[in-house]
């Protein structure tokens, strides 16, 4: 039987032009966040099955690539449910190897901790256009500070990024859970059927305020609470300012404290951003994890036509591991489909080291091979960039190749000089 020589579905090989790309990008990354005061850190790329399943992360933990338990822990025989047979799993996101990392190392790091990790995660997600079952995340994330400054800082660092790599006019998405919970409540849903309730409410982009609406009568909601709740929506976007409005409405159902620290957000990123982006209130903003308990946010880039990436306050799930809640917050990039975009856009990466190609025809004498390679040596020791190879029987395809890759120079160099 033939091996397969394509990827495993949902997964992709990488081509050098794409990969020169994502270099530039990761080091873009890194420089800006850098100066943001990110520090990078690494995690496992497998964690335990009890951390990656204990609820905090949605629909995630549905797509789990489950890792079997190996040697004389696994026994088929006696095993009676899946916790029998699997003791590990590969991370589906970043976050909840972080908080892991942060609670086992809490007592060597500053505070606030300000993380930048970059790392693949697996879900096993359908496939499709910007989504894959391998993907590299990039999230910052800052542990020990309550305050609003976080979220500042979170954003203005992921736009300056963005802007740094050339995006324009995109937005910023931003909403607070407990203004989901208040809205929910305001409108009669029980707190127990929240969760659901919130799932309905995020395929608003997809199904309009309509659908929605009648997705929750059909989910055995009260026809009352749901036209409440759509109501509330209808009110919003016919006002000059929906926050003030929302606020106004949902009245004792909703900490003022919780309006006032996202109009501060709002105000502080909007008078001191550097990159042309738009900070919006989104009410149907829902985010899927189920570990956010404050701020959540997105990118939304007109031209991918969905989310690029997002975050939002955690308070509460470095309690799970320790006993003691810690604030904490974080942003991740959709660095997949920000390369997808960069891709499909003509990005060439600015800047570039001058690329010479020396091409040496076969047969040539050792001394002259010699003498070749020497005078490669002496152009990389100056800094410039230069692959030494053989030369093809089809010498024209293969200079049309080294063109394509960025080699603006090609030299020859043949056993009888003559030539």
């Amino acid at each position: 039987m033939a091996l397969s020589k394509k990827p495993v579905t949902g997964m992709k090989d990488i081509l050098p032009e794409e990969m020169a790309i994502r270099d530039y990008v990761i080091g873009v990354i890194r420089e800006t966040y850098g100066k943001f005061g990110f520090t990078s850190i690494e995690t496992p790329s497998v964690e335990s099955i009890e951390n990656l399943s204990s609820k905090q992360g949605g629909e995630n933990e549905k797509l789990i690539f489950k890792i079997l338990k190996r040697g004389e822990k696994l026994n088929l025989e006696t095993a009676q449910e899946e916790r029998d047979l699997v003791d590990g799993g590969l991370r589906y996101d970043l976050t909840v190897p972080l908080v892991r990392f942060y609670s086992n190392h809490a007592n060597e790091l500053p505070s606030p901790f300000k993380a930048l990790q970059m790392g693949n995660v697996w879900r096993a997600d359908r496939p499709q256009r910007g989504r894959y079952r391998q993907f590299m995340q990039c999230d910052i994330d800052i542990l020990g500070e309550p305050s609003n400054l976080a979220e500042i800082e979170l954003i203005l660092a992921t736009t300056t990024t963005l802007g740094k790599l050339g995006f324009r006019n995109f937005q910023i998405r931003i909403n607070d859970r407990r203004i989901l919970k208040a809205m929910a409540a305001y409108s009669g849903f029980l707190q127990e059927s929240y969760d659901s309730v919130f799932i309905t409410l995020d395929k608003m982009d997809k199904i309009g305020p309509e659908g929605v609406k009648q997705e929750l009568i059909q989910s055995g909601f009260q026809s009352g609470s749901a036209e409440k709740y759509m109501e509330l929506f209808q009110r919003m976007e016919q006002a000059d300012d929906s926050l003030a409005v929302l606020t106004g409405e949902l009245g004792d159902f909703l900490d003022p404290e919780v309006g006032d620290n996202l109009r501060e957000i709002m105000d502080s990123v909007g008078a001191t951003k550097d990159s042309c982006f738009e900070l919006v209130f989104d009410p149907a903003l829902v985010r899927g994890m189920s570990y956010y308990t404050g701020t959540i946010f997105e990118i939304a880039m007109p031209e991918f036509g969905g989310s690029c990436g997002g975050g939002g306050r955690y308070d509460e799930m470095v309690g799970r591991f320790t006993g003691n809640n810690v604030p904490a917050c974080g942003f991740s990039i959709g660095f997949e489909r920000i390369i997808l975009l960069l891709m499909e856009s003509g990005f060439q990466v600015p800047n570039q080291s001058e690329k010479t190609a020396y091409l040496i025809e076969k047969g040539i004498s050792g001394q002259e091979l010699c003498k070749v390679i020497a005078m490669a040596q002496e152009e990389r020791t100056k800094g410039g960039q230069v692959l030494v190879a053989r030369m093809n029987k089809n010498k024209k395809f293969q200079k049309e190749q080294l063109a394509r890759q960025g080699y603006a120079q090609i030299r020859e160099f043949y056993k009888n000089p003559l030539k």
